[in-house]
């Protein structure tokens, strides 16, 4: 790999590390499309995902990003290349896909009682 190569690729991950480090303490660690929570020894499954696919768009508040699991990330970008091939709709930060809401344990205490 040649050294502007180089230089470029550890400026692009100087930049992710210092978005995704202000994003993990923005949100919770939780997947913003299935719900899936994170703790500290899978954390490097939970990715920073820009909104408007523009990497160099980071604002401090946050707003064009989301925390996504490696999955439902894959799939978000996956939608460009169904567009590609099978010329289908799509539109960034936009999702058919519903997000979980259903808590088994919503209702422990009151289970634990009986």
């Amino acid at each position: 790999m040649s050294s502007d190569r180089l230089g470029t690729s550890l400026q692009y991950r100087q930049k992710e590390k210092g978005y995704r480090d202000m994003a993990l303490k923005l949100y919770p660690w939780v997947c913003g499309r299935c719900a899936r929570e994170f703790v500290f020894s899978n954390l490097k499954e939970l990715t920073v995902h820009h909104i408007d696919h523009d990497h160099t768009n980071n604002p401090s508040d946050g707003s064009n990003w989301e925390l996504l699991c490696i999955y439902c990330h894959d799939n978000e970008h996956a939608k460009y290349t169904d567009h590609a091939n099978y010329k289908t709709e799509v539109v960034a930060g936009h999702s058919e896909h519903v997000a979980a809401t259903h808590n088994p344990f919503a209702d422990l205490k009151s289970l634990l009682k009986k």
